[in-house]
């Protein structure tokens, strides 16, 4: 039987998208297998939303190469869509497909195989409908990933998503809720909506469906215990939404926000569509329903043109949010969007420096949450055990180890103690 392996970069959208492709090559006949050890076919669904995801991305296929000369590679995800055609002058592999067709990746590498060629089917996803990729399954079981849509129109000058995953894609109601159902079935307890931009669910859909209108059909589903959200505009944390939100009681209260500045004059040179005083709003509106909600976010440094002062603002605002996690990185050029070739690039070992700082300020802010939930009682779903150790996350996603084995249940337990990553815990039992 022929093995298949995956390697994957990047978002929970890439790693449901390869979930979907691994499912295809299993009805084939496929057998999954380790992409650290010789495999018959290796895929590797790239990211390119930063130099570092284009090198890894690459070195991921050199990789594959040298554990067997003789297998067949498949590159696709957003790099493929972006240099589709380097790709397959730059690399041996036998197929290139971008972020459309993923569900013909069988048959296309089939076709490659038969013709004695390598083949480019990297098309144009401007116009694409949303693309019907199914999972059944997936590595854990408790918790399980759900794409609810693709692409997206807002053309920040910074990023290059909008370019490789093409305009806004919801996928229907009722298409979710089947999947969803589904899921449940298979005994995953927990559902976690994902999409290239989350927020933009339901506009190109003529019903009227919104992400409230999504998130309430899951919500119906028995069997599903949590729904949790993917990232989110802060434009649509509107005290409306989150009352709408306080309804749902299986809804994490854990809310990624994408900040990527605390500075009002960076935030409109990368044309986000918000100013600080927006977000602090909607970071209101979910705490004054949610008190004791996870806040986390995306933070960007040394975007062009930024100065020492706008640094210190950026800062300043992340420290008076008080986030719960800070996901930190340097801006990146990407070819072909606004931001490559604005004036006053800022030197890579500043915009380094920078992000040394805000690491360490998220770093702090995240104890501060942690410590503030010390000896609360939160109930844990446990998705690990190993040598008399069980591992979970609360509702706000904080991971908890407790003495035991409980995996597969959802227990209450208080948090007694920090650790690195989380809290040690007691399960209650009266």
């Amino acid at each position: 039987m022929k093995t298949v392996a995956f390697h994957t970069l990047g978002c929970k959208v890439n790693q449901y998208d390869s979930q979907a492709m691994l499912e295809l090559f299993e009805q084939a006949g496929y057998q999954p297998g380790d992409f650290d050890q010789p495999c018959d076919v290796y895929v590797i669904n790239t990211c390119t939303v930063t130099g570092t995801g284009d090198k890894k991305s690459l070195q991921a296929v050199r990789r594959a190469r040298r554990l067997n000369p003789a297998a067949d590679i498949i590159v696709c995800g957003c790099m493929a869509q972006r240099d589709g055609e380097k790709l397959l002058a730059d690399t041996d592999a036998r197929l290139i497909l971008g972020t459309a067709r993923r569900a013909e990746i069988v048959t296309l590498l089939e076709q490659a195989q038969r013709e004695h060629t390598r083949l480019c089917a990297v098309t144009d996803v401007r116009r694409a409908a949303f693309e019907p990729l199914l999972i059944t399954h997936q590595e854990g079981r408790t918790r399980a990933t759900l794409k609810i849509q693709e692409g997206c129109d807002r053309f920040c000058t910074y990023c290059i998503i909008p370019y490789v995953r093409g305009g806004i894609r919801s996928r229907s109601v009722q298409d979710v809720r089947d999947e969803a159902a589904r899921l449940a079935q298979a005994g995953y307890r927990e559902i976690v909506l994902t999409g290239i931009h989350l927020t933009s669910y339901g506009r190109d859909l003529k019903n009227g469906d919104t992400l409230l209108s999504v998130i309430r059909a899951v919500h119906d589903i028995a069997g599903v215990e949590r729904i949790r959200l993917g990232s989110l505009e802060p434009v649509i944390a509107t005290a409306d939404f989150a009352r709408a939100l306080g309804e749902m009681p299986k809804l994490c209260p854990q809310f990624h926000l994408a900040l990527q500045s605390g500075c009002d004059s960076v935030l409109r040179r990368m044309r986000r569509r918000y100013d600080t005083a927006a977000f602090r709003e909607s970071a209101q509106a979910l705490r004054a329903v949610f008190p004791d909600c996870a806040l986390t976010t995306d933070v960007m440094s040394g975007f062009p043109g930024e100065t020492d002062a706008e640094h210190r603002q950026s800062l300043d605002f992340c420290r008076e949010m008080r986030f719960a996690r800070m996901h930190v990185f340097p801006y990146s050029e990407r070819e072909g969007t606004a931001a490559a070739t604005m004036p006053d690039p800022v030197p890579r070992h500043i915009r380094e420096e920078r992000a040394r700082e805000l690491i360490a300020l998220g770093a702090g802010m995240a104890e501060d949450y942690r410590r503030a939930q010390l000896g609360t009682v939160r109930r844990v779903l446990f998705e690990q055990c190993a040598e008399g150790v069980s591992v979970g996350y609360t509702p706000e996603y904080m991971r908890c180890e407790t003495l035991g084995t409980v995996c597969g249940q959802t227990l209450p337990v208080r948090m007694t103690g920090l650790l690195p990553e989380g809290f040690s815990g007691e399960i209650v039992t009266d």
